[in-house]
């Protein structure tokens, strides 16, 4: 067997000969290669055309083989396309844009899923920025088209992936379980370019969306999808309840500060945050001696659960008729934070509602800002919105990667 076609079953891609090998001074192996069709094609839409120059020498790198680097080189054809004018032809092994092999790419993308780029680029022997490069490329590539298509149950959430107020807006499909679309920016205005960019058709097949009552989604939903059910989340409206709950504590322990009884119901903050069925023995212990001795704060308590047993009702109107006593209740208890909250509430009420008879949450979304938590840690930061996008699509965004490895026989 010749020593060229060893080469082109090494690189693995059918469409391109080689027809040369050099052994650089660097110790790279630098194959001449060229693409196995004779007629040009346009490195836009692919068609064939016909040539018209040459370009200088290129060079794509390829995969390593242990320590010595591989390089594919060749000098691109220019073409005249009838669609899309010159344009530099297209080559089996690699992206027009691109200085890597698709194969290259395919495990520097693999790589980022798994690792932080600091290890990727220690890998490969490759920039820092140029992962965020590779992986913003192949996502363009390899992103569902269709992934906008059949929406019926989304959810949007802000994620903050910098100090001074950098947020992305990020989409789920509740069905399909993956991220859809994201953006920069928090605004309705965000939201809108997305709603915008599903068109008449496809915003009309919405029936529900999911949100927390922190942005300005709102006002988009209802701009653009008068006919959508909002979900408030139900979890961030007992995050509001606790909270209220903890206001109470914090002002007893400020307006006791110095006395003993201070100190303990400092230590009670546990007791009254748990559910009931979450608590060790002593912190009901606790929440008993703060029903004998402090029915303020114990009042609170009730008002969180009782909030939260509203929640719970399967039947709407069971759950209807008990919030409505909940607000009448935090409305009259004398309780600032939970007159506050009981107006929250009473603005959003028929959202809060809806999550008693569609029982979804913004839990998805939520699940997804935690992955990106953590997709930023390892980064260490991300200085372009662009580049974190890239990174939450290939994780979440159903993108199904075929690194080349080595497979057992």
């Amino acid at each position: 067997m010749r020593v060229t076609t060893v080469l082109r079953r090494l690189i693995g891609v059918t469409e391109l000969l080689v027809e040369n090998v050099v052994f650089t001074v660097h110790g790279d192996v630098s194959v001449g290669v060229r693409p196995r069709w004779r007629l040009p094609r346009c490195g836009s839409c692919g068609r064939r055309a016909p040539g018209y120059d040459r370009r200088p020498l290129r060079r794509w790198e390829h995969l390593c083989f242990g320590r010595t680097r591989l390089v594919l080189t060749y000098a691109p054809r220019r073409v005249r396309c009838s669609s899309c004018g010159v344009r530099v032809e297209r080559v089996p092994w690699a992206d027009p844009s691109s200085r890597f092999t698709l194969a290259f790419e395919e495990l520097v993308a693999y790589l980022a899923q798994i690792t932080d780029k600091t290890k990727v680029t220690e890998l490969t022997g490759i920039a820092w920025a140029t992962v965020g490069s590779i992986v913003e490329r192949l996502v363009s590539r390899r992103l569902d088209p269709a992934r906008l298509e059949g929406l019926r149950r989304i959810g949007v959430d802000e994620f903050s992936y910098r100090k001074r107020h950098r947020y992305l807006t990020v989409v789920v499909d509740h069905e399909r379980r993956r991220v859809v679309w994201a953006g920069q920016g928090r605004s309705a205005e965000v939201l809108g370019a997305f709603f915008a960019e599903l068109g008449e058709q496809r915003r009309a097949a919405i029936e529900t969306v999911t949100i927390d009552m922190a942005g300005g989604y709102d006002k988009a939903i209802r701009e653009w999808l008068p006919h959508a059910k909002i979900v408030y989340d139900r979890f961030h409206v007992q995050r509001l309840a606790a909270d209220a709950v903890d206001e109470v504590r914090r002002a007893m322990v400020r307006a006791l500060e110095g006395h003993d009884e201070a100190a303990a119901i400092k230590n009670t903050r546990y007791a009254l945050l748990k559910r009931p069925w979450h608590l060790y023995d002593t912190e009901h212990a606790r929440l008993a001696d703060i029903q004998r001795t402090n029915q303020r704060l114990y009042r609170a308590y009730l008002l969180k659960e009782a909030l939260a047993k509203a929640l719970d009702y399967r039947q709407p109107w069971r759950a209807r008729k008990a919030l409505r006593a909940w607000l009448a209740w935090a409305s009259r208890s004398k309780l600032k934070p939970f007159v506050k909250l009981a107006r929250t509430v009473r603005k959003y009420f028929e959202g809060i509602l809806a999550y008693v008879q569609t029982r979804l949450t913004n839990g998805l979304v939520e699940g997804i800002n935690s992955k990106l938590r953590m997709i930023t840690r390892r980064a260490y930061g991300f200085h372009s919105a662009e580049a974190l996008i890239g990174m939450l699509f290939l994780i979440c965004g159903g993108i199904d990667l075929n690194p080349p490895l080595p497979t057992r026989s």
